[in-house]
């Protein structure tokens, strides 16, 4: 078996809480190759000029690039390794803006968690992911669904 650093659904009971270590400074090639990628037109994203006379008088940066950055901060510590499948979104919410040059930390909390159902090695975990810049706003909340392994020894 390979070696993750993830954890099984059973060490993920409701209410635990992960400040996750690692961080990331967000780079305006980030957020430009990000949202070319994805065909997305955005001036708001693209054009200083534009967001210069924005009341932003900067570019924003792409918020599905912060919702993946805040998601991908939280695999190590959570499902590298130890997760079946991403099953959705129930909640996605930006309170406040992501500039170029921000660095974005990540708390998750487990908010549910139960057995599932129709898989007898799995189970299906709720994550509230937070994430938030370096003076403490919060940029992203998501909370997302996962089916997690069993651990292999029971």
């Amino acid at each position: 078996m390979r070696p993750v650093s993830g954890k099984w659904f059973e060490q993920l009971p409701v209410g635990t809480v992960v400040e996750h270590a690692t961080t990331r400074t967000v780079t305006e090639t980030d957020n430009v190759l990000f949202t070319t990628m994805t065909m997305n037109p955005q001036p708001m994203h693209l054009d200083a000029e534009f967001a210069a006379a924005s009341e932003f008088k900067q570019p924003l940066v792409n918020s599905l690039f912060t919702l993946g950055l805040v998601v991908g901060l939280a695999v190590p510590e959570l499902t590298l390794g130890t997760t079946v499948a991403n099953l959705g979104f129930t909640r996605v919410d930006f309170p406040a803006p992501v500039f170029v040059g921000d660095t974005i930390h990540v708390v998750t909390t487990v908010t549910e968690a139960r057995r599932s159902a129709s898989r007898p090695n799995a189970g299906i975990v709720t994550f509230q992911h937070r994430g938030l810049n370096q003076r403490d706003q919060l940029v992203c909340l998501a909370d997302r669904s996962a089916l997690m392994k069993l651990s292999p020894t029971g």
